[in-house]
């Protein structure tokens, strides 16, 4: 299995509107072949932003990276750009093989 992530820091004041954007977002993940799990978590604010992650499961590798190539993955991200105001930077995918 594998565990794809990525972490976005979120300005402090806009983590609503960060979550509302999530909440209503048409990710298309259910229709994916490979497709386990997905969670939006959320960690700690500082003064400047508060951490969160996407995170999300799937079968192997080769799932995840074919769903990066595919329509699914372009229309759940078609307006990625339109809320730039709510993050500082862009997101840090990090990527996990699960070992145990």
């Amino acid at each position: 299995m594998y565990i794809a992530m990525n972490r976005f820091k979120i300005k402090v004041g806009k983590e609503f509107e960060f979550e509302k954007i999530w909440k209503n977002r048409e990710t298309h993940l259910n229709k994916v072949e490979g497709f386990i799990k997905f969670n939006l978590i959320k960690g700690s604010t500082n003064d400047e932003y508060t951490l969160y992650a996407s995170h999300s499961t799937w079968n192997s590798e080769n799932s995840f990276i074919s769903w990066t190539k595919s329509q699914s993955f372009k229309d759940a991200h078609k307006n990625v750009g339109t809320h730039r105001d709510v993050y500082i930077g862009h997101p840090v995918f990090e990527g996990f093989k699960i070992i145990i």
